[in-house]
């Protein structure tokens, strides 16, 4: 009979010190592993008068293929922009995927107990988002609003993707590397190793 001993961390060892996540049904991780553990769906079936408040065309809906089935994200309207230092109106350009990754990213530094200003190293900032429709749907169809902000900034600042990571180093001032990362349907994996890289050569402390 073996005896299997438990070895001491090595140096190349990586620690999960805190989670956060806004999912379909859950809004933290707590919510997400009660529904794991009860089986509970997050899809669930639209109404005809959600899916005609969301803008949906009735004729589609008539469709025998039609599926009127989607698993929401509740509350994605909701920020705390004063928290973040936005003004409504800054709070209203932000593409809701910055916004998002915004409130999951304090979230997880506060579920690791290592938020910004009590971290004494650096905090990397690794991942990616996909191109969103807010910018073309929302924004380019407000005249006045593209007319007093301008286009450059409606698009850069508050909607390009390639703001996503270096958006959170500014607002926490963190000191870290702040990665973007664009790889398709990859791109949480490829960010996940370049963190680990991040951590392993010492380019980081801590990595969201």
């Amino acid at each position: 009979m073996s005896v299997v001993t438990a070895s001491a961390p090595s140096e190349t060892d990586l620690a999960i010190v805190g989670m956060a996540a806004h999912l379909p049904g859950a809004g933290s991780i707590g919510a997400y592993w009660h529904n794991l553990r009860n089986g509970l769906r997050a899809i669930r079936r639209l109404s005809e008068d959600e899916l005609i408040a969301a803008g949906e065309d009735p004729a589609l809906m008539r469709q025998a293929t039609y599926v009127p089935f989607a698993a929401p994200l509740e509350k994605f309207a909701e920020f705390d922009a004063e928290f973040f230092g936005f003004s409504p109106k800054e709070a209203a350009i932000l593409d809701p995927q910055h916004r998002q990754f915004l409130e999951v990213a304090w979230e997880a530094l506060e579920n690791a107990g290592h938020t910004p200003e009590g971290f004494n190293g650096n905090i990397g900032v690794y991942a990616g988002c996909g191109m969103g429709s807010y910018f073309y749907f929302n924004l380019c169809s407000n005249r006045d609003l593209v007319r007093d902000v301008g286009m450059f900034l409606l698009r850069h600042t508050g909607n390009d993707k390639d703001f996503l990571s270096t958006r959170v180093s500014h607002i926490f001032d963190l000191r870290g590397p702040s990665v973007n990362v664009q790889t398709a349907c990859s791109t949480s994996l490829v960010a996940l190793h370049y963190a680990a890289q991040a951590l392993l050569s010492g380019e980081c402390d801590m990595a969201l």
